[in-house]
């Protein structure tokens, strides 16, 4: 039985697909050619970004003049956003499936920067699993109150809930998402299934520790401590702003699916060349939820040529889209709109 709720959201989609619009599983068919790699093209990436990396970091640590030191370490943070999207990309097996080299790569890299393959692989399914839905867990992605939950909640679900969502907590995400998410709370949970945690966190402050003790702390600051401080924030932040905006719609339980989430509670975020390569298309995050097989290097493609999806919600990089963003807070079920927790109160 459909709730009377649910019919608005069913009508439209209805309508589009009588307008020769392709909508559910149709819609994903029209995707499936993308989701195939070309696995030279996939090795040539992930070798010449992880290359970059390398070289960024050594000149970080060895260049003679503090300034240079910092453009390296800067360069460094916007490799490692780029690198962290190929490791993404693996996990979801749209790049380098079945490779065995890759699984040891991968997992290697997931334990040097905070992000042990176990923890990840099941927040991240389950974030997939609860885009656009009322969420008061938050594993894997942000929570989401609707205002009635909002108003009934006690001081401290009050405190918690906005701690979670708050500015500083994606500034300081080295710290607070990916060292104790990712890492400290998954081990503390679960030792046993989760030892590539403390693993991840021993490996990671191993390395700090030798730079430190062999370079001093400019050494380790420039070349781990600022650039993860920085790829952690914005890694952080794009996480965040792609699922939590002012025109983005939260999906009664009854007509909730993948591809109504993909397109109405995910966003199309619009940067500039050098973005776009730096964030590895993630801002096409959109058709990345709708199919999360198809390659990153692939979903300028698919975009270009499925008419359906050249209409998603557009968000920027911009101060007042940043605001925007974190100024919505909650659902508000009557009004069908994100609001802020100052709307929620009147």
């Amino acid at each position: 039985m459909i709730d009377q709720n649910d019919k608005p959201e069913y009508k439209k989609e209805i309508a589009e697909h009588s307008q020769g619009l392709r909508v559910g599983k149709e819609l994903l068919r029209a995707t499936l050619p993308f989701a195939k790699e070309s696995r030279s093209k996939s090795w040539r990436l992930v070798f010449t970004v992880f290359a970059l990396l390398l070289v960024s970091m050594v000149g970080a640590g060895i260049a003679p003049w503090p300034w240079l030191q910092l453009v390296f370490s800067l360069c460094s943070a916007m490799l490692m956003i780029r690198a962290f999207i190929t490791f993404h990309d693996y996990m979801h097996g749209a790049i380098l499936f079945n490779s065995s080299f890759a699984q040891c790569f991968f997992h290697i890299y997931g334990m040097l920067v905070l992000v042990p393959m176990q923890a990840w692989h099941k927040s991240h399914n389950y974030h997939h699993g609860h885009i656009g839905k009322v969420d008061t867990l938050g594993v894997g992605t942000f929570p989401i109150m609707t205002t009635k939950m909002w108003q009934a909640a006690s001081k401290w679900q009050r405190f918690y809930y906005r701690l979670q969502r708050h500015p500083l907590t994606m500034f300081f995400g080295y710290l607070t998402i990916f060292g104790i998410s990712f890492c400290l709370l998954p081990f503390l949970k679960n030792p046993v299934k989760h030892l590539d945690s403390l693993f991840s966190i021993l490996l990671h402050s191993s390395v700090i520790s030798i730079l430190w003790y062999f370079g001093g702390v400019s050494t380790a600051f420039f070349v781990i401590l600022l650039p993860m401080m920085l790829n952690c924030a914005f890694g952080s932040y794009l996480f965040f702003a792609q699922h939590n905006f002012k025109r983005m719609t939260i999906i009664t339980p009854n007509a909730w699916n993948y591809y109504r989430a993909a397109l109405k509670s995910s966003s199309y975020l619009k940067l500039n060349k050098l973005m776009q390569w730096v964030t590895g298309n993630i801002g096409y995050h959109h058709i990345h939820h709708l199919n999360v097989r198809i390659p990153f290097y692939r979903l300028p493609e698919a975009m270009e040529a499925i008419p359906e999806l050249q209409s998603p919600v557009v968000t920027t990089l911009g101060l007042s889209e940043m605001s925007s963003c974190f100024k919505s807070c909650l659902w508000d079920e009557e009004a069908q709109r994100m609001v802020s927790y100052r709307e929620a109160k009147n």
